[in-house]
């Protein structure tokens, strides 16, 4: 069964789609710089010190970069989902 959906409720729910969306974007944008500042000295330290390279195998390696990566993700998204629910709080009032 489909519903009759107005054109203007669409057009209201993609631009809330888009503002809510922030925080997606600016979680992903982090990850990759964290992604990169952690990959480059990992992988260097990896072929320069013998103990690392001893130690750390490629999961291990994989393991720290993809770490640093996802805490950054969450850390950026939830402060970036936490300031406009704050703007969106005070809109309301």
């Amino acid at each position: 069964m489909a519903k009759n959906v107005s054109l203007a409720s669409m057009d209201q729910k993609l631009a809330m789609a888009k503002r809510c969306s922030h925080g997606v974007v600016a979680g992903a944008k982090a990850a990759v710089v964290a992604s990169v500042a952690t990959a480059i000295p990992t992988f260097a330290i990896g072929k320069m010190l013998p103990w690392a390279r001893t130690y750390l195998n490629p999961t291990a390696k994989a393991l720290i970069v993809s770490t640093a990566a996802g805490m950054a993700y969450f850390v950026v998204a939830d402060k970036t989902i936490l300031k406009t629910a704050r703007q969106n709080s005070f809109k309301q009032a």
